[in-house]
């Protein structure tokens, strides 16, 4: 492996061919972002070179600020709630659920892999309040919390988090498997001298797993938060942005600035802001990530 490393060409086959795809995906379509975002207009309709304008309009769009508004608690709730669920999942997994973890595991995992229009369709009909109460206002109702009954998804106070749970319940199965897998790699060792020395569950979290499993919740963070940030399939299946702009994230006002209204230049200018938060977000995360 030393000599591996230490052969150049041999490292530039390795990453050369990674490198051409990503510059592909990832690092032409920015350049390309970076240059329409000088212009305004759309291509080939009224295509203009704007400076700087994009930029110094940014700022001042009130529904520019109130779709950050909307990322920002979205990411808030669902990265923590993604992580934190999918922790404790695997934490019941590990110590409370070993005859059956298989199939439980399994069952937590399949909501990741289902279409995110069919997630959607089906917490529609969960939230549904006419013609027919839907699965939650039919508890509500059966459980004699009639005052509770309410149209979770037809009215700004309730769409966000009714959002929220939605995507919360998707992805954390995904890292329920990712935390259990690393619970799996610590040695039942110190697990047994940390209960032998009286450690109880909160203590056995706090002073051993903790701190054993804190460069993977780091990781599962900076996933979450990636995802999050981009904020747009499942809202669009769920709320269209709706009720008004109450579930309306950037990506979404990025697409209908830019091809509802065709103004590209400007939608330019949200994506490479998007792209910014993206990493500034993550930068921030990893600053937690302690290296002894």
């Amino acid at each position: 492996m030393k000599k591996v490393l230490e052969n150049k060409t041999a490292i530039a086959i390795f990453v050369l061919p990674a490198f051409i795809v990503y510059s592909v995906i990832v690092i032409l379509p920015v350049i390309w972002s970076l240059y329409y975002s000088f212009y305004s207009g759309s291509p080939g309709l009224k295509w203009e070179f704007c400076g700087f304008d994009n930029f110094l309009r940014l700022f001042g769009d009130s529904n520019f600020k109130a779709s950050l508004a909307v990322n920002l608690k979205y990411i808030s709730i669902v990265m923590l709630g993604q992580v934190g669920m999918g922790l404790l999942l695997a934490l019941l997994f590990y110590f409370w659920l070993k005859r059956y973890k298989n199939v439980i595991r399994t069952l937590v995992f399949f909501p990741v892999v289902l279409p995110t229009v069919a997630v959607g369709q089906l917490f529609q009909k969960i939230y549904e309040i006419q013609p027919n109460y839907g699965l939650l206002n039919s508890l509500l109702d059966t459980l004699g919390l009639t005052g509770l009954v309410q149209p979770w998804i037809g009215q700004a106070s309730t769409a966000l988090g009714s959002l929220c749970v939605m995507d919360i319940w998707v992805a954390m199965g995904f890292y329920a498997v990712i935390f259990y897998g690393a619970l799996l790699d610590i040695p039942g060792d110190v697990i047994e001298a940390a209960k032998i020395d009286g450690a109880g569950g909160l203590q056995l979290f706090r002073h051993i797993l903790a701190p054993l499993l804190h460069a993977m919740i780091i990781t599962c963070l900076i996933f979450s938060f990636s995802g999050t940030v981009k904020m747009f399939e499942s809202a669009t299946a769920l709320t269209n942005g709706g009720p008004g702009a109450a579930t309306r994230s950037l990506s979404m006002y990025m697409y209908n600035v830019s091809f509802t209204y065709n103004k590209v230049g400007y939608g330019s200018v949200v994506a490479l802001f998007i792209f910014m938060l993206c990493v500034l977000g993550s930068s921030i995360i990893r600053k937690f990530d302690v290296k002894e």
